[in-house]
């Protein structure tokens, strides 16, 4: 269990170094929490600082899924090596989830993260390409007829675990459990952006996309 325990750790650290913070490090001290809506995801990366600043963000956060998924299940540290007990395929799950909630709840900014999507996004490209596909569909879609980026997130993620139990049960039980884990997450992250859509207070891209 010491190597669950340490890699999950690892995943939630390397989850929580924010793009939003990096990137506005790099530009001089710009903190995006104290503009727009105070996220520190990509959406109000890209709302208040331009595409270039957004883009970057959205690297990092969309990347850090990706590491931590990729390399952290296959490290061997020292003193440590590899549980025997410890189903490899759960152990990558785990260490996923560890870093969307790293990047919702970071311990270094005050537990005050994004809402998890782009770092989602990153494990479903790497684990599961074929279900990322639909979902970033999805919420392309969704994002252009609607506006609402809170209401395409939700609803793509939801869609990758809907996905999955049709096209993918009964050999791949884990993964739609990791995938509804996932869309249950977002969705709770973005219960502000529901609340607020369903009041018709909510934001919308209409300057991307023509929507009044």
């Amino acid at each position: 269990m010491l190597e669950l325990g340490v890699k999950i750790t690892l995943a939630y650290a390397l989850g929580a170094i924010m793009g939003g913070l990096v990137v506005g490090y790099v530009r001089g001290g710009v903190d995006i929490r104290a503009v727009g809506s105070g996220n520190v995801g990509g959406t109000n990366a890209l709302r208040t600082q331009g595409k270039a600043f957004a883009f970057f963000v959205m690297l990092i956060d969309v990347g850090k899924g990706i590491v931590a998924v990729a390399f952290l299940p296959q490290l061997a540290f020292p003193g440590i090596g590899f549980d025997p007990e410890i189903d490899r395929e759960l152990l990558t799950y785990a260490v996923g989830l560890a870093a969307v909630a790293g990047h919702v709840f970071p311990v270094w900014a005050d537990f005050r993260g994004g809402q998890g999507g782009a770092t989602a996004a990153g494990l479903l490209a790497y684990l599961a390409p074929a279900v990322a596909v639909p979902v970033i569909g999805a919420w392309l879609v969704v994002v252009f007829f609607t506006g609402y980026v809170g209401i395409a997130t939700v609803s793509a993620a939801w869609l990758g675990a809907v996905y999955v139990a049709l096209t993918g049960l009964p050999e791949e039980q884990s993964l739609l459990i990791f995938v509804s884990l996932l869309a249950a997450f977002i969705t709770y992250t973005h219960r502000g952006n529901l609340r607020r859509m369903w009041d018709g207070t909510e934001s919308r891209f209409g300057r991307f996309f023509g929507l009044k």
